[in-house]
């Protein structure tokens, strides 16, 4: 059983909605990494222009300390955090034990779809070709759970709970 949970994918794959209702149904803590980006990223993300390694480096590295911060405190939670590439879950996870990658897999129609549709986030329609040039879907050695997202939300968090062999009931 996993300590803490990094629920990833690209922009609009359901990420915060998934690892929102995962947290409250387990009582772990949860942050959306989106709360780590600088203002200035956030702007720069918002006027179409995706972020390069040098952006994401501090980005990854409150995420990581946030993750030190609730092993050491012995606190579960969970992260939903982009992770697109291999080296990004590597600066998260740093080799240690009790972290899980759930990967939220889905094709770019219906996750298209699902960005036009939603309102008020910085991260524009626009950016998502740059998101799946970047993906890196985790390998078999990351032991990431894939989970596809062409269900409802409660169905995914249902088959996560389900496949990492958490308490499916409240």
């Amino acid at each position: 059983m996993p300590d803490i949970i990094v629920v990833m994918g690209v922009s609009g794959s359901g990420k915060s909605t998934v690892a929102g209702l995962l947290a409250e149904r387990l009582g772990w803590d949860f942050v959306d990494g989106d709360s780590f980006h600088s203002p200035d990223h956030v702007a720069k993300m918002r006027d179409g222009h995706g972020l390069d390694d040098s952006d994401r480096a501090p980005w990854l590295a409150a995420m990581a300390a946030w993750i030190g911060a609730c092993i050491e405190t012995g606190r579960p939670g969970i992260l939903a955090c982009s992770a697109l590439k291999r080296a990004y879950r590597d600066a998260l996870v740093q080799g240690r034990a009790g972290i899980r990658i759930v990967y939220l897999d889905g094709d770019r129609d219906l996750i298209a779809a699902r960005i036009a549709r939603r309102a008020g986030h910085f991260m524009p329609a626009a950016l998502l070709d740059s998101q799946f040039a970047l993906l890196e879907p985790p390998g078999p050695e990351e032991g990431a759970l894939e989970v596809p997202i062409a269900g409802n939300a409660e169905a995914i968090v249902a088959t996560i709970l389900t496949e990492l062999g958490l308490p499916s009931d409240d």
